[in-house]
């Protein structure tokens, strides 16, 4: 029975480390006033009539803290690309000069900065949403072993480090968003 509470133990800090993996690469696409290329993840184009993102038909990279350089491997995804960042709703105006398309990050306003932090605690919420879950889960599996035989001592043990790794995570969770709040209020 032992194998099997270890193997529950295993799964569960392994999900909890994707949700976290998770959070981090959402809060990264949030801008903090600084650009970043992580912020056009997720864009997808039409790239001859498939949704393709725009990391894989343009070069991404940052010129200075404020600028966003996207340039295209062919000249006719220039519009696609644009018609993309536009749609996204990630609140820059595309400038395309026929060669690149720059992005020009605007210094951001006291009320879009509450925003962010609104995004970035929402995002917070659903990873602990998502850790409490896979917490469930493995009580659940807990539950039905002790059913097929664990001893009620053992079931307890292995809720109690079940719920050691959920206080862990979340606490975890709660630094990055610090982390990301502190990055997004910055002046």
């Amino acid at each position: 029975m032992s194998e099997e509470l270890e193997l529950i133990n295993l799964d569960t800090v392994s999900a909890m480390n994707k949700a976290i993996s998770h959070l981090e690469a959402e809060l990264i696409k949030i801008r903090a006033g600084k650009a970043n290329p992580n912020m056009l993840d997720g864009i997808v184009a039409d790239y001859y009539g498939a949704p393709t993102p725009i990391a894989q038909i343009a070069n991404i990279s940052v010129l200075d803290a404020r600028t966003i350089s996207v340039q295209p491997w062919e000249k006719k995804m220039l519009q696609p690309i644009e018609k993309a960042i536009m749609a996204s709703n990630i609140g820059i105006n595309p400038q395309n000069d026929g060669n690149f398309i720059r992005l020009f990050l605007p210094p951001l306003t006291e009320e879009r900065r509450r925003e962010l932090v609104k995004r970035c605690n929402t995002e917070g919420e659903n990873g602990k949403v998502s850790i409490r879950n896979i917490r469930r889960d493995a009580i659940e599996q807990i539950k039905k072993l002790q059913k097929d035989g664990l001893s009620e001592d053992a079931a307890k043990d292995a809720e109690a480090a079940v719920q050691e790794q959920t206080n862990r995570f979340i606490s975890l969770i709660e630094k990055h968003l610090e982390a990301k709040e502190k990055e997004i209020m910055v002046v």
